[in-house]
């Protein structure tokens, strides 16, 4: 099955070969992607070396977090990439986002404020998790709405935490 990937608007052209095999565009890669513990988060072994991910569905699109970027990923079979573009759907720009936690954390510091202009990919937040700090950034260009929480806090998976507009 193939499938067209889009990550942080780069497109990539994605075939499952087998369940141990995926090829992107002409690399073959080796792949070995088991949940851990039933939680959100993954294992991934690609080509032998291995990575531990967050994945989780969003309202629109699949939120990963992968050694400490969060990355947003649509995916879409071959077949209704086509039918989408043949009925002239785009994706809109527009409208009201919100930035959800990816996982159970602590909010270390919010380098936003309620009315700022921020770029795509400027960073918001700053979650920690596991040890580990994630920068949590603008998916595309606006205006921050309402800031939801502040340094020090600590959130819950996939609360609320501002909105960008």
């Amino acid at each position: 099955m193939k499938y067209v990937t889009t990550v942080d608007d780069k497109e990539f052209e994605i075939e499952i070969v087998d369940d141990h095999h995926i090829r992107i565009g002409e690399r073959l890669l080796t792949v070995d992607f088991e949940t851990v513990g039933g939680q959100p988060v993954f294992s991934l072994i690609l080509n032998g070396k291995s990575y531990e991910s967050f994945v989780y569905q969003g309202d629109e699109d699949w939120e990963v977090l992968l050694r400490g970027r969060q990355f947003q990923v649509k995916i879409e079979d071959e077949r209704e990439k086509r039918l989408k573009a043949a009925a002239g759907g785009g994706v809109s720009e527009g409208g009201e986002f919100h930035l959800k936690a990816p996982m159970p954390g602590l909010v270390v510091s919010v380098l936003v404020e309620e009315g700022q202009s921020v770029e795509k990919g400027q960073v918001m937040l700053i979650l920690e998790s596991m040890k580990m700090q994630n920068e949590l950034k603008a998916p595309r260009d606006g205006v921050i709405g309402r800031v939801r929480v502040k340094a020090g806090e600590s959130v819950e998976q996939k609360q609320a935490m501002l909105s960008l507009h």
